[in-house]
């Protein structure tokens, strides 16, 4: 009995591990199959670093060619010699460096015609370093619309190809031209110059400060020159407009002057003038042959004056607490002086809450408009340490009728305060304290 036990469960056991086998080996298939349905086979693979040419040539004639310069820069060949934009040819090859098929529809097709690809809409051609060069031939959109039809010159297989990637390679000269109106190095600016509003403004450059220097010295809005200098850094041609050239260059000399900027770097100082035309905006560049319309954003930018720029704050420690604070306010006067994490006065510790109220009123000092008079005999004397001692500002309030006018120590620039902004630090000062004595143990 016992022998016959033993066999009965080897048997079972034996058809277990047959059915175990066939149920991974089909699993095994299966899987292979899956893999096969969801990889499609590649059309295209190359090295967008071995691309040294590039030509797209529509079906209706509209063409583009490029190819690399000494420098290693794509240029614009034809129809005319362009620079090119960089960043839109590395998108392309990026495309094509990695062209999946969204499947295979003939491996061996015997007519093409049906397929658009005889007379194919798009024909991209790609030459490489060792001088061998790919057509990429693109035909009609699939029934779906989804896609089009490709495939490689010389090739017997048929591919879909999805919508958007026929999309990222239907490009033409405007589209792959470098389509900036000044060439400059951001970081390297010296200086720029703006005239608008019937007035010329200088800004200079010393480090990452910047300083208007013209009409006279003042200090400048940091946010606001570099807005200007981004504005300046991506003027572009607008080139979706249908107005031909003729068309534009007569726009433009018949448009009133907005602004004229000059921008200076390492390799020189470039022009850019902007003239309006009804609700248009029309701009003509020393660095880029032509006239050309451009996005009314730019303008906008540009037609600005000098009260944008100014600085209409008083104190430039910004958001990092000071060290010492000296405040005159008629016959009363104050000093705080900060150590480790704790603000001091005549020895006593003071409460950080009615320290911070003061430091925010005098941090929030701005100029409600920029006088050139109104100063008489200062009301108000206050002094502001920061920067472990290496800066040291000053400024003198005087009564002006309702308002207040300030001036900082050793600048010839007035500044008209609120009466509201001045009764608050005023109030401010007031309500300092002494810190509350510890809580008795």
């Amino acid at each position: 009995m016992k022998s016959r036990g033993l066999l009965v469960a080897a048997i079972v056991l034996a058809a277990l591990t047959g059915t175990l086998y066939w149920s991974n080996h089909r699993k095994s298939l299966t899987s292979a199959a899956d893999s096969a349905v969801e990889s499609p086979p590649k059309i295209l693979t190359l090295q967008p670093a071995d691309v040294t040419a590039l030509s797209i040539r529509k079906k209706d004639g509209d063409s583009v060619v490029l190819s690399k310069n000494g420098s290693g820069q794509w240029q614009i060949t034809a129809p005319r010699v362009l620079a090119a934009d960089q960043d839109a040819v590395s998108s392309v090859l990026s495309t094509l460096s990695s062209l999946n098929s969204d499947r295979l529809v003939e491996d061996k097709a015997a007519s093409f015609d049906q397929y658009g690809l005889a007379q194919p809409s798009i024909e991209v051609a790609i030459t490489k370093k060792d001088g061998k060069t790919q057509k990429l031939l693109i035909g009609d959109d699939t029934p779906t619309s989804s896609g089009a039809y490709a495939t490689l010159a010389g090739d017997t297989r048929v591919f879909t190809m999805a919508s958007y990637n026929k999309s990222a390679l239907l490009k033409n000269a405007n589209d792959l031209r470098d389509k900036r109106l000044l060439i400059f190095d951001s970081d390297k600016v010296s200086s720029i110059e703006l005239t608008a509003k019937k007035q010329t403004i200088a800004f200079g450059r010393s480090k990452d400060e910047w300083q208007i220097v013209k009409p006279k010295p003042f200090r400048a809005d940091r946010s606001q020159v570099e807005d200007l200098l981004r504005t300046l850094r991506d003027a572009k041609m607008d080139l979706n407009a249908s107005e031909d050239e003729q068309k534009t260059a007569a726009a433009f000399s018949a448009g009133t002057p907005l602004a004229t900027a000059r921008v200076t770097d390492v390799s020189g100082t470039q022009e850019l003038q902007i003239r309006k035309n009804k609700d248009d905006y029309y701009a003509k560049s020393s660095a880029v042959a032509g006239v050309y319309k451009i996005l009314s954003g730019t303008g906008a930018g540009l037609d600005k004056g000098l009260d944008d720029f100014r600085n209409k704050k008083l104190f430039d420690f910004g958001f990092v607490d000071p060290d010492k604070i000296e405040f005159h306010n008629g016959s009363k006067s104050y000093f705080l002086t900060h150590s480790g994490s704790d603000w001091w006065s005549n020895g006593a510790k003071m409460d950080p809450g009615t320290v911070s109220a003061l430091i925010d009123r005098i941090r929030d000092l701005s100029a409600s408009k920029f006088p050139e008079s109104g100063f008489a005999g200062p009301m108000i004397d206050l002094t502001v340490t920061s920067d472990g001692g290496k800066r040291t500002e000053k400024i003198l309030i005087s009564k002006n009728g309702d308002n207040f006018v300030a001036k900082r120590q050793d600048e010839p620039a007035l500044y008209e305060l609120t009466a509201s902004a001045v009764a608050e630090l005023q109030k401010s000062a007031a309500d300092l304290k002494p810190a509350p004595p510890p809580a008795k143990k």
